[in-house]
């Protein structure tokens, strides 16, 4: 697979731009016309997209890649609420076809996270057309076409380790058992405990609440949720034991996760107004 991202120099890229957006159950958006290359996190909730003809459906814990040159429509899910995060990159001259053997969908990285985060934050103080918005872009195009080279996800581990790891991904909130998850990557529960340590030097559960801290984490950063309503969205068992959990893995509490958002997001845009 050749690196497709690479066939875009940074002066080739007019803008680039972020959000996030939570849409209410039922709702929709569309029919538009995709005028850029777009990155789309699904962190909670269900998608599915529709590109010209065909139909895509979209679990939380996955990022897509939509083209330049489509017509999308959106629908999302009837029974709650659904969140996303995007990152749209123009590309002067782009020819898409060269990213037609990438795939649509890939699991969202920590590093996917963490460059979103970032543009997320300098947003405030960043016009779209500025240096510091359009490198970013190009370099979440990157990862992308990064990601899709060196994954290859489901041959590179275990296919059992893959398919537990789909679950956890896609229905984190849910109240797994060893015994479950087992059961979905169909193997013996002793035999998936092997695999997870030698795959990815971790047990299931282990694997599972790291999972769960980490989409906590985010949603406290850029959502308005409060923590009652996050703990609940990620499968923690009441707010002191999400609280507890949080701790113990990052070394801060809600609050004080919310207050490194938002002193990160004032430093982006003071920085900017007074370029320091």
């Amino acid at each position: 697979m050749s690196d497709a991202a690479e066939t875009f120099p940074t002066e080739s890229v007019q803008t680039a731009d972020c959000g996030t957006i939570v849409y209410s159950p039922g709702g929709r958006y569309g029919p538009r016309y995709q005028s850029d290359f777009q990155l789309v996190l699904l962190h909670t909730g269900h998608l599915k997209v529709t590109i010209d003809d065909a139909s895509h459906v979209v679990t939380p814990g996955n990022a897509v890649l939509l083209r330049p040159g489509h017509w999308e429509y959106f629908e999302f899910a009837s029974d709650q609420e659904t969140w996303h995060r995007w990152i749209a990159v123009a590309v002067a001259d782009a020819d898409a076809t060269k990213w037609d053997e990438l795939p649509f969908i890939l699991p969202i990285s920590s590093e996917m996270n963490k460059l979103t985060d970032l543009m997320l934050e300098m947003k405030p103080g960043a016009s779209a057309d500025s240096l510091r918005m359009k490198c970013l872009g190009l370099a979440a195009l990157y990862q992308f076409s990064h990601e899709a080279k060196c994954e290859d996800y489901e041959e590179n581990i275990h296919v059992s380790v893959a398919l537990a790891k789909r679950m956890i991904h896609e229905r984190y909130a849910q109240n797994w058992t060893l015994v479950d998850l087992a059961m979905q990557a169909n193997v013996t529960p002793e035999h998936l405990i092997r695999l997870f340590h030698t795959y990815e030097n971790t047990t299931p559960i282990k694997y599972l609440w790291h999972y769960r801290v980490r989409q906590a984490a985010e949603m406290l950063a850029v959502t308005g949720y409060s923590v009652a309503e996050i703990a609940e969205r990620c499968g923690f068992k009441s707010t002191i034991h999400f609280s507890k959990c949080l701790k113990q893995r990052t070394g801060k509490s809600p609050s004080e996760i919310r207050r490194d958002a938002w002193q990160r997001k004032e430093a982006f845009r003071l920085a900017e107004r007074y370029q320091f």
